[in-house]
């Protein structure tokens, strides 16, 4: 691999200010790795993601790998004190399909960059359809100790219409797969208010998920994304769009259930069994972190400062190769828009929202909050803005209130 340029004053992010330098590495420092290949395309998933067909010879996953090997070593540049870091998060697409080799050479990049502290968590999705035992084996070898299966549903009908290829009782065989790997930590991600779902359908797939013996559950309400193959179909009439009633019903179901068996909700679309089983990444991104996002149409943040990359990988392998920044765009994030993504991110989290972050209009709007039931009155006595049950199911509504 060439060396990287030094005179880097031409790329999007080495001219990070020196505010957003400072203090790196003394806070919680993340890496995600977006891997942009699918084996089919979802018909509700609007990701930045490819299938064989459509990338045809412009791409392939050995060149992706060899770009984000060059990213890496370029973000440990630009970061200059390249912090350890304390997780790992690999995404997509289907990381599953690089196989144990391929992931284990995606966490040795990581490694080679920045290093990993003691305890750091290394998650990695995977569909279920392109796991075994030997990948499990194989990606807890390597250094992996955390998995997120995508399940979605139990229910034939609805993994058809969201045109999910996997057999509904593999993501349980999987979880259990995994744990018999050694994984303490594993993850399903349901999806709900899918067009012709029943409340049976969610209660068959909640109960799939809880045999699977998880300590982990990410539950998503169907949203359907312009321009993909679900759009297009409820605006033919094909479909149904989601009803926002029944998306009510079907959360207070799966949080009535989840919590039964032992779970409690963190943030409002994630269940954990224990504090240990948190997603600690994704709280990275919560409570407003620094992460590097490497891969084709990665965001990244870092001290107030964000951006994101080209999204073909056959775009982002060239500019890497060519020695620039495969860097698209970048912000630079005002007072103004911290203050509204703490109070968007924070109030999501069970612990809620420190008070300090609202102004006196915010303070005045949490107050009237409180007294209809959406925020907890003894929570807020104490200094913090916490969403009660109700205020779940309008979080984005309290979020608009209490940043006005």
């Amino acid at each position: 691999m060439p060396a990287l340029p030094l005179d880097l004053t031409t790329t999007v992010e080495a001219d990070l200010p020196a505010s957003a330098l400072e203090g790196v590495g003394e806070r919680p420092f993340g890496v995600y790795v977006h891997v942009p290949f699918c084996a089919t395309r979802c018909g509700y998933c609007d990701f930045n993601t490819y299938t064989a067909g459509e990338l045809g010879s412009a791409a392939s996953p050995e060149s992706w790998l060899d770009g984000l090997k060059r990213e890496l070593d370029l973000a440990a540049m630009v970061l200059k004190k390249a912090p350890e870091v304390d997780t790992v998060f690999v995404g997509g697409g289907t990381p599953s399909l690089l196989g144990a080799d391929g992931l284990g050479s995606v966490l040795d990049a990581v490694r080679g960059a920045f290093g990993l502290v003691k305890d750091a968590e290394v998650t990695t999705e995977s569909n279920p359809e392109s796991t075994s035992p030997a990948f499990f084996d194989g990606i807890r070898a390597a250094g992996f100790n955390r998995i997120s299966l995508g399940m979605q549903s139990a229910a034939q009908h609805v993994l058809k219409i969201l045109d999910r290829t996997h057999t509904p009782g593999r993501p349980v065989a999987a979880a259990k797969e995994a744990r018999e790997a050694g994984f303490e930590h594993v993850n399903l991600d349901v999806i709900y208010g899918t067009p012709g779902e029943r409340v049976e359908d969610l209660q068959a797939s909640l109960d799939a998920v809880l045999a699977a013996g998880v300590d982990h559950v990410s539950a998503y309400a169907l949203i359907v994304e312009e321009g993909t193959a679900l759009a297009r179909k409820v605006k033919r009439g094909e479909l149904p769009a989601p009803d926002d009633d029944v998306l009510a019903a079907d959360y207070e179901l799966i949080d009535e259930m989840l919590i039964k068996a032992g779970l409690r909700w963190y943030e409002v679309s994630n269940w954990a069994s224990s504090d240990a089983a948190r997603c600690r990444h994704n709280l990275g991104y919560w409570r407003g972190g620094d992460w590097w996002g490497a891969g084709p149409g990665a965001h990244s943040h870092v001290g107030g400062v964000r951006w994101w990359n080209v999204k073909h990988p056959a775009r982002y392998a060239s500019l890497l190769a060519d020695g620039a920044s495969p860097a698209g765009g970048r912000e630079v994030l005002t007072e103004a828009d911290r203050h509204l993504e703490r109070i968007m991110l924070e109030l999501r989290l069970a612990e809620g929202l420190s008070l300090d972050a609202l102004d006196a209009d915010g303070l005045a709007e949490a107050r009237k909050a409180a007294t209809e039931g959406l925020l907890d009155v003894s929570a807020l006595d104490a200094g913090r803005a916490v969403l009660t049950d109700r205020g779940r199911l309008l979080a984005d509504g309290v979020v608009r209130r209490l940043a006005a």
